[in-house]
């Protein structure tokens, strides 16, 4: 008897079991054996193909991004979540998370949260930092408990994505304002990603706007290891589309004279927050290849 397979989306991983959606169902699956002995390990958000008689997964579709932490796959978009106030906007935390989902090719969806604590002067200065991080290329919504902007939601549609960011910036609300019905999911997230030595970790899919989202904290751990000098240089966006202005090709911008990149950032044409970031991070990637060496 011929054996007839289903493809369906890995929607959590407990234990070495997996909940595969098909259709409108949830099968609780194991992989084949041979996936224990190498490095195609199932992960949440990968497309596989299960025998819905025996529950067995048999083949594991290639990726378009494979992330160890979190340990996710084919991810399309993220949303960046980043308080204004309490905590204080941390630059150093967005241009960092930024350059890692750049370098995983997964679109960014910046979320700025608690906008309602700004006093006049703060939200100026909040202000130029949004518009600049816009006119690089990132879209941006503001956030707070009293508003909640609907095109958060149609980012959503047919879409994997993960909601990330440090605690305490208001993910919860979020979470709770794109679906109402997540609110016991959202504790249920929170014990299950927390912190203690001895938790129980585990990332799941929930279906929200037409789409499937992820509660995450795990970018924000994610070091440069991954990356070289020039790779990392290309995460940055602006860098990156400049870069052929600079006097000499692969050009790190960092002590190459006639820098396109350093004139721009003494022109106030890039933020230099963003530049500051730049060297602290590539500093990080060149003492990581020391270390390893």
């Amino acid at each position: 008897m011929k054996e007839i397979y289903q493809k369906g989306l890995v929607q959590k991983s407990i234990s070495g079991e997996y909940g595969v959606i098909y259709k409108d169902d949830i099968y609780v699956c194991k992989p084949r054996g041979v996936f224990r002995h190498n490095e195609s390990n199932v992960k949440v958000g990968d497309y596989v193909d299960f025998d819905p008689s025996t529950n067995i997964i048999t083949k594991v579709y290639p990726r378009k991004n494979d992330l160890i932490r979190p340990v996710m796959a084919n991810i399309d978009k993220a949303f960046l979540v980043i308080s204004i106030k309490e905590p204080d906007l941390n630059l150093n935390l967005l241009d960092k998370m930024i350059s890692i989902l750049e370098y995983n090719n997964i679109e960014i969806i910046i979320i700025f949260t608690k906008n309602d604590l700004l006093t006049t002067e703060e939200q100026i200065e909040f202000n130029k930092v949004k518009c600049y991080y816009e006119s690089i290329g990132y879209q941006i919504f503001v956030s707070s408990k009293e508003s909640f902007d609907e095109g958060i939601l149609e980012q959503l549609k047919s879409s994997i994505c993960v909601l990330t960011g440090q605690s305490g910036v208001g993910k919860s609300t979020l979470l709770n304002n794109m679906d109402k019905a997540l609110n016991l999911k959202t504790n249920a997230i929170s014990k299950a990603l927390g912190r203690g030595k001895h938790t129980t970790r585990h990332i799941e899919l929930f279906p929200v706007g037409g789409g499937y989202l992820a509660d995450s904290p795990g970018f924000g751990n994610v070091s440069f290891d991954e990356m070289d000098e020039l790779t990392f240089s290309q995460t940055f966006v602006e860098f990156f589309k400049e870069s052929s202005n600079c006097k000499y090709n692969h050009c790190t911008h960092i002590n190459e004279p006639k820098c396109c990149i350093k004139e721009k950032v003494l022109n106030g044409e890039i933020l230099k927050s963003r530049y500051d970031n730049y060297l602290l991070f590539m500093n990080e990637i060149k003492e990581a290849k020391k270390r390893k060496y």
